[in-house]
């Protein structure tokens, strides 16, 4: 139960028998009264109140009678509505008067208000500020309220936007020497049925429940004269609620009361147990325990005990066993807010997403060469030497099946990979090891940063980060009196064992400074700084990485909390945020607000709490004309063990049409039942689950109720349900249908509406004209609205159109093998113009040929986003095919074509290569066009177009690739991946040779690179695996002066053959007569920036001549 501050809301003026509304605006609402049910009264006495159909009646009026004087010794009181839901404007009053030297009792069996903004206020007699006895709001029950004489009052106030289920309470007139009724202990029992002065009342609770507060509750008299209980209501709180044994595979522990402040003299034990061989990651997000007083134990790590106490926020800890365990303890004074900690179990089979997933899942034809690159032996027994990393080490010479091998790095360098692989069985062939071998690499992540702005990405993002990453940011503002303000945009790490943590000033990792440890998919909406530094530490462990984040940082001044946003769905007043300035927060119509409805700016720059978020209500009365209906947390899965109930309310004389936009649900456990009525026991006009969009539903009346039940176990993203009303002579507004136009907007009966499918979609459900009829005395179309889809395939012959990939707008379909054939009159060549083009690299490709059959001749094959502006067949057909794997799709194509009209004196313009140029615009007869590329392009064809005297060009349009390997004599140029920005292909090797003159050398400056880590790897020869590919690289290389070697001298009693010096060069030794070489007798400079030969220079010793008795020996 909460109290409502005037701040919060100060609720109109109290006006008896009145609705009042500000503003002037319209009231639209709906009027409703309280029925009320007077025990053993005469029947005459409901001539007073109005019946209405399910509780509801429809007042268009401004002012609304809602006061009641009720003298009967029992009855019942109920918000308007109820349990259906109250109307907005409420304004009601109940007085319940009962004789001299009595009293009232009032217990509530329902309960639930709009937080906050609809208010129930309880009078201990009129209603006088003195007088209050409760002011009530939210869902909680209230206890029972006994009044101290013979008067009660309640008043009922709503707001003007979101309404709860409402209250239901009884009240019974008492001596005024009873106590009333004590109230109910949920999980508890009670032994004692009168309460009356001197009469106890006994509590206990059920088994796994503890007793808090007094047992026993006495009856006694008061000093005025009643009587009260002598202490309050106990409650029941179960065994494990401040500890326990927790089993599940993920969830929260959190101190006793945490947010507010725990209980002194407690001692709590928490037990994580997991599977064996599994571990727990146990990650703090808040902290704050009596420094040295109030202790947090954990065992279950390497060391034998870990204790935290004070405000710092602990480090991530991750078990070493198959359990953790948390001993909480605070002394007798001083309480603090306390702890929340959120666990994960591991499970021990969980490998990286890569690591036994060895066989290709594209082309199995690849599978024995590619499994002898990636660690797989054909044997039953033995996997191959996986080998030592470049500036690394390996533990472990035994490549047998089960056995496993470590790896490390030297000093300076970081493990990328897994630090231990398995030599597992892959099938009754293979064995292989369950990783590739890591690579050790220096560090490629972090850095210090300067404002005012910028973007921090974890390793790779958008795509999966790498494993053992260990990243440090430091952020600095260029201005020292400004502040950072960092603001996340993207965030998904793996729960409990990759953490980003944040923290104040420059010192990375010191736990003092620590503002949050991130991980899993919840961040807070920003996070300020206090100085004008700011440090971020990335970390990961060797196994199963997510996407990662992207955050964004910017320079702000000091003192401020930095804007937090407005929620979906919701409003904000307010729009400062420096320190001490508060934020208020409310949510639209049929929406409910879930977090704090005000948030206040502190002085560490830190919001008091998130900003709240809108949800869609689990109970709300529409009376507009149209509007929209999702299922709670809509489009994100909605909750378990729901329970919704919705009323569209229309005037008398109109009808409901309810229209399906989208739907999913858990099939047959989870429900949606629409009713043609307000009334549980309605007739149900249809129950919908699972996926399939249903047709429109129609009432008979003019309400109509929707119900959601879920189960307790899988969830889906739910509903979205437009409604409409319409008169009893009218048929329901059919709407436009995706991707098609409409005309026609009479909807009385006989009227039509026609509809047309837009360019590029044919009609594949329904009619295109629909009539409005009366069948079977209903008003109604006589024909289902059409369904208009982008077509897999046809045969065109109209002189322009659209090509659409199937599913257009959305994401195509999977496992297509889509042909068109456009055809156009004889003598006329087709144009296609690409106005939007992408597909997965690699897998789904369209291929244009020059006529109408599959083996026409193939003008180009296109995939990724690498298409020309246009192209144009030399013939009068054109022959599309479009194909693409069972996995990813993407957003596909959207294809123009027309029929070309040809010149009298020349051709059509041929168009430009995508990365490419023309160099010539003169297309009469006779004429020739060529084409170039751009840097680390190759011109599939460099034979000039010609333009025939039919005025057709001599050959198709060529195309500018990048090609895998080649020899390059150049002294500059470019070197691209395959495919070049779009992802490279599979299963390449491509080498290049690069020839420089003579004493040049070749360096290359790198300008994009991103290949899969470690399987794709560049040696200016390249290697990409069977599986993941990226945009590759861009690399442009020019050539330096070689610095010559020095004169190395000639040893003695030896000749020398060479005076150059330059790189290449060599020089050849040999001895004099009688003597014999002891060393190499050739040498060459090898140069560079080394400077050095082939062999080391002559020092006396190495370049040796011996005398040698019978005679001179050269080698």
């Amino acid at each position: 139960m909460r109290t409502v501050s005037s701040r919060d809301r100060a609720g109109p003026k109290w006006t008896p028998c009145r609705w009042t509304r500000s503003g002037g605006r319209k009231l639209d609402g709906l009027g409703v009264f309280a029925l009320m049910r007077a025990a053993g009264g005469p029947a005459h006495s409901w001539s007073r109140f109005l019946f209405l159909y399910v509780g509801l009646l429809a007042a268009w009026v401004e002012a609304q009678n809602c006061s009641y004087s009720l003298h009967d010794p029992n009855g019942t009181i109920e918000s308007p509505g109820y349990p259906y839901g109250y109307p907005n404007y409420s304004n009601c009053t109940w007085a319940v008067l009962a004789p001299d030297h009595t009293r009232i009792q009032l217990l509530f069996q329902a309960f639930a208000l709009e937080e906050d903004f609809d208010i129930l206020s309880v009078y201990d007699g009129l209603p006088r500020p003195g007088n209050l006895n409760a002011r009530l709001t939210g869902f909680q029950l209230p206890a029972p309220i006994v009044s101290t004489g013979p008067r009660l009052t309640l008043w009922f106030l709503s707001d003007y936007a979101v309404s709860g289920q409402g209250f239901s309470a009884s009240y019974q007139v008492l001596p005024s020497f009873s106590c009333g009724d004590p109230g109910r202990l949920v999980n508890g029992v009670q032994q004692g049925a009168s309460f009356s002065m001197g009469d106890r009342v006994h509590f206990g609770c059920s088994p796994g429940y503890t007793l808090e507060g007094h047992p026993i509750l006495t009856c006694q008299a008061t000093p005025t004269g009643t009587a009260a209980w002598d202490f309050p209501l106990p409650y029941c709180r179960a065994d494990d609620a401040c500890g326990g044994t927790l089993r599940d595979q993920g969830g929260v522990i959190t101190s006793p009361n945490h947010p507010q402040e725990y209980n002194n003299n407690a001692d709590c034990t928490w037990t994580l147990l997991a599977e064996p061989g599994d571990t727990i990651a146990l990650l703090f997000t808040h902290f704050q325990l009596e420094e040295d007083y109030d202790l947090l134990e954990i065992s279950g790590t390497d060391a034998s005990s870990l204790w935290f106490s004070g405000s710092s926020l602990p480090p991530p800890i991750i078990s070493s066993k198959n359990w953790l365990r948390l001993h909480f303890t605070s002394d007798g004074n001083h309480k603090m807010a306390g702890f929340r900690a959120q666990y994960q179990v591991k499970k021990m089979n969980e490998l990286k997403s890569r690591g036994v997933k060895l066989l290709p899942s594209k082309d199995n034809q690849q599978k024995i060469s590619v499994l002898s690159q990636m660690g797989v032996a054909q044997t039953h027994s033995m996997c191959p030497d996986p080998g030592i990393p470049e500036r690394g080490k390996r533990k472990g010479e035994d490549f047998r099946r089960g056995a496993a091998v470590h790896f490390s790095c030297d000093e300076g360098y970081e493990l990328q990979g897994s630090k231990q692989i398995t030599c597992l069985r892959l099938t009754d062939s293979y064995v292989g090891w369950s990783d590739d071998r890591p690579v050790c690499r220096a560090p490629m992540c972090g850095g210090q940063l300067r404002g005012p702005r910028g973007v921090i990405t974890s390793p790779n993002f958008p795509v999966q980060y790498d494993n053992n990453a260990n990243c440090s940011w430091v952020i600095t503002a260029t201005d020292p009196f400004k502040v950072i303000k960092l603001t996340f945009e993207d965030f998904d790490l793996e729960r409990g064992y990759d953490t980003l943590t944040v923290g104040d000033g420059p010192a990375v990792g010191d736990q003092k400074t620590i503002f949050h440890v991130l991980s899993g998919t919840s961040t807070p909406d920003l996070v300020v700084s206090t100085s004008h530094q700011m440090w971020l530490n990335f970390r990961t462990d060797d196994t199963s990485g997510s996407l990662g984040f992207r955050v964004s940082y910017e320079e702000i001044d000091q003192g401020s909390c930095g804007d937090p946003g407005i929620p979906a769905y919701g409003k904000r007043e307010g729009s400062n945020f420096q320190h001490g300035d508060k934020l208020y927060f409310e949510c639209l119509p049929a929406f409910e607000l879930v977090g704090k409805r005000n948030i206040t700016c502190q002085k560490n720059n830190q919001w008091s709490a998130k900003k709240p978020s809108c949800v869609f209500s689990c109970f709300y009365n529409f009376t507009t004309p149209s509007g929209v209906l999702l299922s709670p947390n809509y489009p994100q899965d909605y909750g378990n063990s729901m329970h919704c109930v919705w009323l569209v309310i229309a005037p008398p004389e109109s009808r409901i049409n309810l229209a399906f936009n989208d739907l999913s649900m858990e099939k047959q456990f989870d429900y949606l039942s629409m009713k043609d009525g307000g009334k549980a026991e309605s007739p149900v006009l249809g129950t919908f689950s699972g996926d399939a969009i249903p047709a429109p539903v129609t009432t008979s009346g003019h309400v109509a109720r929707l119900e959601f039940m879920t189960d307790h176990t899988n969830t889906g993203r739910g509903f979205n349900i437009s409604f409409t009303t319409f008169r009893h002579n009218e048929c329901p507004d059919p709407g436009v249908p995706v991707n098609a136009r409409r005309t026609g907007s009479s909807l009385q009966l006989g009227s039509a509406v026609q509809f047309q499918c837009e360019d590029g979609f044919v009609r594949t459900q329904g009619s295109l004209t629909i009539s409005c009829i009366l069948r079977e005395g209903s008003v109604v179309w006589d024909s289902a609205q059409p369904r208009c889809e982008a077509p897999c395939g046809g045969y065109l012959k109209a002189s322009s159109g659209v090509i659409l990939s199937p599913g257009w707008p959305e994401l195509y379909r999977e496992g297509l093998n889509c042909e068109w054939v456009i055809e156009a009159p004889q003598g006329n060549p087709i144009k296609i113009t690409f106005d939007k083009f992408r597909t997965e690299v690699n897998y789904d490709v369209l291929e244009i040929r020059d006529g109408q059959l599959p083996s026409s001749p193939l003008i180009g094959s296109y995939q990724g986003t690498q298409v020309p502006q246009f192209l144009i067949s030399t013939s009068n057909f054109l022959y599309l095919l479009f194909s693409t794997d069972k996995s990813h799709s993407d957003i596909g194509f959207r294809l123009r074509y027309q029929t070309v009209q040809l010149q009298t004196n020349q051709c059509i313009d041929p168009g430009i290569p995508v990365n490419g140029q023309r160099h010539e615009s003169n297309f009469v007869v006779g004429s020739r066009v060529t084409f170039s590329c751009e840097a680390g392009y190759s011109l599939s064809d460099d034979t000039p177009l010609e333009c025939e005297p039919n005025f057709q060009w001599s050959r198709p349009l060529p195309s500018c690739d990048a090609l895998c390997g080649g020899y390059i004599q150049a002294n500059s140029g470019t070197i691209l991946s395959p495919g070049f920005p779009d992802y490279y292909p599979h299963n390449l090797n491509c080498t290049w040779t690069i020839e420089m003159s003579h004493g040049k050398g070749v360096q290359f400056t790198f300008h994009t690179f991103h290949l899969e880590s470690p399987h794709d790897q560049l040696l200016i020869r390249f290697l990409s695996d069977f599986s993941v590919s990226y945009e590759g690289f861009n690399i442009t290389f020019s050539e330096y002066d070689l610095e010559p070697c020095v004169d190395p001298g000639t040893p003695p009693f030896s000749t020398r053959k060479g005076v150059q010096y330059g790189v290449g060069d060599s020089l050849t030794f040999s001895c004099l007569p009688g003597y014999r070489l002891e060393g190499s007798s050739r040498v060459t400079c090898l140069g560079g920036r080394r400077q050095v030969w082939s062999s080391a220079l002559p020092s006396g010793v190495w370049l040796l001549c011996d005398w040698q008795t019978g005679g001179a020996f050269v080698s």
